[in-house]
Parts: C-alpha cells; structure tokens; sequence
C-alpha cells in the first residue's frame, strides 16, 4: 500500500474511530457510575447506611472527576490520550473490584469516589474533545455532539441492565459483572493505533508545532496565558451556571413531584424520559450551532431549559401534568446541549496549544458549579421548606449562563485567537 493511500485511509477511518472512541468511552464510564445510583438500595439495606452517607458517596464522585480534569489535560497533552484511556479503564475496573467486595463505607468512598471520579475523567470529555479537536474543523460541533451523546446513552442502557442483573443475581455479584466488562475494555484499548490517532489530521493548524534546531519554539496558548483571556472567563460563565441550574432542578425534580401529589412512578418516568431527551437534545445543539450559528442555537437550547424550570415552579401552584410534560420537553431536550458548544469553542480559540489542558480547567471549574447547584438546593429547601426556592435559583442561574452570548460577540463569533508572544 502507497503512503498516499494509507494518508487516503487514515483521513477517513481515523476520525470515525475518534468519534465512536469518545462516545463508547463516555457510555461505559458514564453508565457504570451513574448504576451506583441503583446500588443505594440494597447497600442500605445489608448494611443499614443512611441515604445520606450513602449520597455523599457520589458528592466524591462528582469533585474528584472535577479536581482531576486539569490533569487529565497535562496527561493528554504531555503523554498522549493512550496513557488516558488505559488508566482511565483500569481505574473503573479496579473500581468495581473494590466496589464488590466492600464492607465499610469508605470502601465506597475510595472505589466508587475516588477511583471512579478519576478513571471517568480520563476516559471523559477532555480527552474525546482534545481528539476530536485535532481531526475535526468545519464537522467539529458535530462529532463532539456524537460523543457526548454517549453519557445519555450509557445512563439509559446499563443503570437499567444494572437494575435487573441485582435483582437476578444480588448487588455484589453484579460489580463482579461489571469489573469483568470493563477489564475486556483494556487490551481492546491496547490493539488501537495510538500514534495515528494522537498525531491529528495532516496539517490541521491544531496540532502543535515544535521548535527545530535551536530556532524560537512558536508561541502556543497555556493555561497561565489562557487565564488572562476574557474568553476564557467567558467560558466558565457560561459552563459554571449552566450546571449550576441543572443540579439545582435534577437533584429535587422526583421528590417535588411526590411532594406536590404527583404519583412517584409517574415522576421517576418523566426524569428518565427528561434524561432520554437529552440525548436527542446533544446531538441537536451539534448540528444546529453548525447550522443556524452559535447564537441562535444556543439561545434556543437556554430558552427551552429556561421554559422547564417554569413548569416545574408553576406546578407547585397549578399542579397539572402538563406543566410535566412541559418539563419534560423543555429541559430534557435542552439539557446538556451547550456541552458540545463550549468543547468546541475551546478548541478553536486556543486551537494552537495546550487546548487539553485549558479545557479541563473549564471542565473543573463547571463540575464545581454543579457541585455548588445540588449542595444549594438541599441547603434552600431546609432553609424554606419547600422545593420552589430551587427553581427561581435556577432560572436566574441560566440567564447568568446565556449572558456571554447575548452581551458580547466574543463567543458567538469566536475565531482562532493567535497566542500572545513568549
């Protein structure tokens, strides 16, 4: 085979394998943790754990993927995504090892918490998005929308597997389950062509040029240099409250829906439905920032979010289920749609440099946002007594999230910006 086929080749199945890398990797980390949700009960019940210890469990989850997404950008940007992957898989995998054999709470806290929060951020959407930023230019929306259709996606398929499989066989053996699925994933991960897949397209201007032969090593964009853009900040705007909101609806959505008289079948169906949505929801915002602009598609997905936190604070006063099905429309197709708008114009701002590196500080600070949104919304309701409270922080957390796009072009027009000079 000619080099010139071979480059044919590569052009072509190359980007696909990046694609479907990031989306398969997202479904197995996303939908394991998510299925400790389904674990809860019956740990509770062997071992007599209140909800709450056992909730917290979750809370490491959540800042330990948050603290360790900057260092899975170094790690992606100074030993390559293969390093990523494969310690990521054989994080969740010991993980579940651990999980499967615990008895004291810790054990949790160090499987479930630590190790997990730390292998879903490697094999997460710092990564996908770094990878997908070296193959992809004019589709980038796109292919980042693909992969992160695959959290929506893994929730939807494994927590219920997970579900049936603990009734069937008992939770313990189920982790064993697990372990074994996701310790097959490592010498899968070992066979991809790596060095292919690290070096990005042939003259893409986002893989980085080294200096040669004592010549000035061209100026590229750093997390110090980055954190001195408004862009940047812009950025953590519109991420940081965008969790912020949605933590603050999701954690208290079923318990509201009890409260107001609502059936608890009926209000667990419409939040996975709402969760279904969001996989539809992604892949939307991806074709429509490419297709009707950033602005436009952006405020729509805001305006639908923005609509489904009013149902469910107007169902508080009207209980009616079509303020339900509202919900359920608005929020569930809107919700996590600006995830692939804000990977994407991290990429192509500080497209030349360590773009891995800026976007997990990003995605630090956003998981903070959404840890600050669900410990306030348990806060606001032993404050008030009720769940309503949650839903006006809510709201006036999304317009604070819109608001880089609608007062200033510098997102909804973002271009390449040239790093400052050394």
């Amino acid at each position: 085979m000619t080099d010139l086929n071979a480059r044919r080749i590569s052009a072509t199945i190359i980007p696909v394998l990046v694609v479907l890398l990031g989306f398969s990797s997202n479904f197995l980390a996303r939908g394991v943790v998510d299925s400790y949700l389904v674990f809860m009960q019956p740990l509770e019940t062997e071992f007599g754990w209140h909800h709450g210890e056992l909730t917290q469990v979750y809370s490491v989850y959540l800042i330990t993927l948050g603290l360790m997404s900057p260092f899975t950008g170094m790690i992606i940007d100074h030993w390559g995504p293969k390093v990523s992957y494969i310690a990521g898989a054989i994080c969740i995998a010991a993980a579940m090892f651990i999980a499967g054999r615990a008895s004291e709470i810790w054990q949790l806290h160090v499987s479930i918490g630590v190790l997990c929060g730390t292998g879903s951020s490697l094999m997460g959407m710092v990564p996908a998005a770094a990878l997908i930023g070296r193959w992809f230019d004019r589709n980038m929306s796109i292919a980042i929308a693909i992969a992160y259709s695959g959290f929506g996606s893994g929730m939807l398929a494994i927590v219920p597997l997970t579900q049936a499989s603990i009734d069937h066989y008992g939770w313990r053996e189920t982790y064993t389950i697990l372990f074994w699925c996701v310790a097959a994933l490592v010498p899968v991960l070992l066979l991809l062509p790596w060095r292919i897949i690290a070096k990005g397209a042939q003259g893409n201007p986002r893989v980085r040029i080294k200096s040669v032969d004592g010549t000035p090593p061209e100026p590229e964009w750093t997390i110090r240099n980055a954190i001195g853009t408004l862009e940047f900040w812009l950025l953590v705007q519109a991420f940081f409250f965008t969790a912020m909101a949605a933590y603050l609806t999701t954690v208290q959505t079923i318990a509201f829906l009890i409260d107001r008289g609502y059936p608890a079948l009926d209000a667990a169906f419409a939040f996975g439905v709402a969760g279904m949505l969001s996989i539809f929801g992604v892949l939307m915002s991806g074709w429509a920032s490419q297709r009707f602009g950033i602005l436009r598609s952006t405020l729509v997905s805001y305006a639908g979010t923005l609509i489904g936190i009013i149902a469910l604070f107007a169902f508080s006063i009207w209980p009616h289920g079509a303020l339900v099905l509202i919900f359920v429309l608005g929020f569930g197709t809107s919700q996590g749609a600006r995830g692939p708008v804000i990977s994407s114009l991290n990429a192509r701002i500080f497209a030349h440099g360590r773009v891995s590196s800026i976007y997990g500080l990003i995605f630090m600070l956003m998981s903070f946002g959404a840890a600050t949104g669900s410990w306030l919304s348990g806060r606001l309701y032993e404050w008030t007594n009720d769940y309503s409270a949650a839903f006006v922080v809510a709201a006036l957390a999304i317009l604070l999230a819109g608001a880089p796009f609608v007062f200033t072009r510098r997102l909804t027009h973002a271009t390449e910006m040239p790093p400052p000079m050394i």
